[in-house]
């Protein structure tokens, strides 16, 4: 069904030209994500990335001296920030929004590529929504960061038939590609995708050409990545770090299919619902193109058997376009006294920003300061109250450690959680086999002087029985709780 430009479109585009786009995106994103600006963390990740990139700005290349499971690019980006502005969660926080907006804004190009401008920009708006709202997505996450690239790339392929365009959709797929490994199976499927289309339509001279193009970017920076490695005769730690613990940890099975089925069914049924209904056209190539990368997104959920909230990321400003053709071609009828009802709806939907705003103006009334949460309360008060002491073992609130200019014990330690993720131990060096013997030698041998812990909460995950009975009664044993700090209790070695 061909798009004809209604005289409301042509209204519309007149209203808001194409050049204010991204600038009200990007003022939605800082909108909705400011009062998180001042959060000590959102989630464990981001703390871990700036860990790493202060590390990288340190002189120590990623997996050399701290260690994480996630591609170069995804530090390179936090250390640049900290190179240039310091140690600045402001900073931070303000270049997530701007990758926020940027997602969002090659969400309206593809959208108004498959459907019209105005379809466009309400899929942006939902994209910039679904970045940033609910669970952890307030924080700046590696599925940010790759979305930023992904999505660009993505029009690119949609769109450009020239050698330049291939080139710079390899760059872009290949960034994204070393931000967040397992968007390889989008860019692989949507590879193999073109290959046969270009096949099928007897032009297979002309897809291997653009294939070969697109490859090319995608292999120089994945190169690029390595190169660093190569000068410092480092290849072996890229290789485990990025490749060989990155498929370890995919193929540990800790998730269940009933995890996995709840998304998966809804997006079937959508797609059956639109094939069925004739939502849109399944035989253009844009519409199938972004069926597959949904696919390739979906296959390397499966492949990791878990969806945790912020892998959404990855799944939304692709998604949304489809939901909004959809919404568009059923056209659905909405009374006058109902549109208030939904401007108010829409006008509520970022409730936990409103109650984030509320939250740090109390802060600062009571506090002297918008900034808060454990992991910048916690440093205040070790820096007052221990001011020499680096020696310290943050179990939970580890952002603490670039607050203290200190460093985790061990590698295995930067992020809390990977000191049980003993599959993973191989690929990054670590002489010791087991969570267990992890934990040991960290109490043992690095001797914290201080621990942080999460008052009245398990040290480790649940599961984790043998792990969290060593290191109650370790604590118990050797170490007096000194402080409680808001949710924080401080542990100091008594013998």
């Amino acid at each position: 069904m061909p798009n004809r430009p209604s005289k409301n479109l042509k209204t519309w585009a007149t209203l808001f030209p194409q050049k204010f786009v991204f600038i009200s995106l990007l003022a939605m994103s800082i909108v909705i994500r400011f009062p998180f600006f001042f959060r000590d963390y959102i989630d464990r990740d981001e703390s871990t990335f700036i860990l790493m990139g202060q590390s990288w700005v340190n002189g120590h290349l990623p997996y050399t001296e701290l260690w994480d499971l996630k591609p170069p690019i995804t530090f390179l980006f936090f250390a640049g920030i900290i190179y240039l502005f310091g140690k600045s969660f402001l900073a931070i926080r303000l270049f997530g929004a701007l990758l926020v907006a940027t997602t969002a804004y090659f969400t309206y190009k593809i959208g108004a590529e498959t459907g019209s401008r105005r379809m466009g920009y309400w899929a942006a708006l939902a994209a910039v929504a679904l970045q940033s709202l609910f669970g952890s997505l307030q924080g700046v996450m590696s599925e940010h960061l790759c979305m930023a690239f992904f999505m660009p790339g993505l029009f690119l392929l949609l769109k450009t038939k020239s050698n330049w365009g291939y080139l710079l959709t390899g760059l872009l797929m290949g960034t994204a590609i070393m931000t967040k490994l397992n968007i390889a199976y989008a860019v692989l499927f949507l590879g193999l995708f073109t290959t046969y289309t270009n096949f099928r339509s007897k032009t297979i001279t002309k897809g291997l050409w653009q294939a070969f193009i697109i490859g090319s970017g995608i292999v120089f920076i994945v190169a690029m990545t390595l190169f660093p490695y190569y000068l410092e005769d480092q290849i072996l730690v890229w290789w485990n770090s990025v490749v060989q613990a990155s498929l370890a940890y995919a193929g540990a099975g800790k998730g269940s299919i009933l995890n996995l089925a709840p998304t998966f069914l809804a997006i079937a049924l959508f797609f059956l619902i639109a094939w069925k209904k004739a939502y849109f056209d399944f035989k253009d190539i844009k519409i199938q193109l972004l069926t597959i990368a949904i696919i390739g997104v979906l296959f390397s959920f499966a492949k990791a058997g878990r969806i945790n909230s912020h892998y959404m990321i990855q799944l939304y400003p692709i998604l949304i376009v489809l939901v909004v053709l959809a919404l568009r071609t059923i056209n659905i009828p909405v009374k006058k006294t109902f549109k208030p009802i939904i401007g108010l709806l829409l006008i509520m939907l970022p409730a936990e920003s409103y109650l984030e705003y509320y939250r740090i103006v109390k802060n600062k009334i009571d506090k002297g300061t918008f900034y808060n949460g454990e992991g910048i309360t916690v440093p205040q008060f070790l820096n007052k109250t221990y001011p020499y002491e680096k020696n310290v073992l943050f179990l939970d609130y580890h952002i603490g450690y670039w607050l203290l200019d200190a460093m985790p014990p061990t590698k295995a330690a930067t992020h809390p959680s990977n000191i049980c993720r003993d599959e993973l131990f191989p690929y990054l060096d670590n002489p010791r086999k087991t969570a267990l013997d992890e934990i040991t030698f960290i109490m043992s041998v690095a001797r914290p002087t201080i621990v942080v812990t999460r008052k009245n909460r398990l040290v480790f995950d649940e599961k984790r029985i043998e792990e969290n009975r060593y290191i109650n009664a370790y604590l118990k044993k050797h170490y007096t709780v000194r402080a409680t700090v808001e949710g924080a209790e401080i542990h100091k070695r008594s013998k």
